[in-house]
């Protein structure tokens, strides 16, 4: 099944990535690919990149070089002629009050119609600053018509598709499970201020169907009856397994998940398999792990790739990569001359 899994078209790729932090090369021109429907691993000693890796692949940070494409579409590389985003919200607002003067200078527009050219331009500026705040899918595709790119952030990655736990849980503590899932919700909602407001009926049936969404994910990754409890109460395990629930949330094609096994006992690792599996065999998801559990990833993964000091040392199925001797000698050490 692995090797028919790894024939699927790329969901994600990386071509040639690399990030800086001043002199420290993090990551060395890594290229790395996933397949749809498929379940691959990252994995390196301590300080091996895969951190870093992941970040870039999430949109946290940005690469020094490289992109990465999800489902073919270009979305981390680095920023490109940025300096012309300034010209691009500013113009509209400078040719208004340009043909304002103008037209001022002329003596057609009176004191008051002035004023209101300038509002105008004003508002038009505003505008355009918040756009590119927000940073909508429309404005964004404008900007790459002038040849403008700007990284995906992790938002941006969310609605593509793309969700993720932490290796170290970042529950809203003092929320129910159900509350926490509802917020991992954000991206699925159509409703607007106008309906919150006034509680509308399409509200009421929004949040409805969220709710029983929420109940339906907690059921998934074996949580059922405990939606109205708070996330700190629940033990360590339960609390990894809701974090999976929200990222579950946004409808992700692709989960990644940092060290989900990490503090898990033996059982619970073991059911964590069980879930990662069904989410991958019966839901259709692609999944990459960070796991420093080898019995955990030689067990699940199609395909693993291995990062020391940066670079990709070795790519295989599970076999290949158990025999590779780089992978070896970065694990264990070089034989003593």
């Amino acid at each position: 099944m692995s090797e028919d899994v790894l024939q699927n078209r790329p969901l994600l790729v990386a071509s040639q990535v690399t990030r800086r932090f001043g002199g420290l090369v993090a990551v060395n021109k890594v290229d790395f690919t996933i397949p749809e429907h498929s379940i691959v691993s990252l994995i390196g000693p301590n300080g091996a990149g895969k951190t870093t890796f992941f970040n870039v692949l999430l949109g946290v940070i940005d690469p020094t070089s490289g992109e990465v494409q999800f489902q073919g579409r270009r979305m981390i590389a680095r920023p490109e002629r940025l300096a012309f985003e300034s010209l691009v919200w500013v113009l509209p607002a400078l040719v208004v009050g340009l043909l304002g003067a103008g037209l001022a200078a002329a003596d057609v527009l009176s004191g008051r119609l002035l004023a209101i050219v300038g509002f105008i331009a004003l508002m038009l500026l505003i505008t355009m600053l918040l756009l590119s705040i927000i940073r909508p899918v429309r404005y964004s595709k404008q900007l790459e018509r002038f040849g403008i790119f700007r990284s995906a952030r992790p938002n941006d990655m969310v609605e593509a598709g793309v969700g993720r736990t932490f290796q170290n849980i970042r529950l809203f503590q003092n929320m129910t499970a159900v509350e926490n899932i509802l917020v991992g919700q954000h991206t699925q909602l159509k409703g607007n201020l106008v309906s919150a407001l006034f509680n509308t009926p399409s509200a009421k049936n929004e949040e409805y169907r969220a709710e029983r969404r929420a109940e339906e994910l907690l059921k998934l990754v074996g949580l059922k009856g405990k939606g109205n409890e708070a996330a700190r109460n629940l033990p360590y395990g339960d609390q990894r397994r809701l974090e999976i629930a929200r990222a579950l949330a946004a409808n992700p094609k692709l989960l990644l998940l940092d060290e989900p096994a990490a503090g898990m006992n033996p059982k619970e690792t073991k059911d964590l398999v069980d879930l990662i599996s069904r989410l991958r065999n019966e839901h259709g998801l692609t999944i990459l792990l960070i796991e420093h559990d080898m019995k955990l990833v030689m067990g699940i993964s199609d395909r693993i790739t291995v990062l020391d000091h940066g670079e990709k040392i070795s790519e295989g199925t599970p076999e290949e990569v158990r025999k590779d001797p780089k992978v070896i000698e970065a694990y264990l050490g070089a034989p003593a001359a």
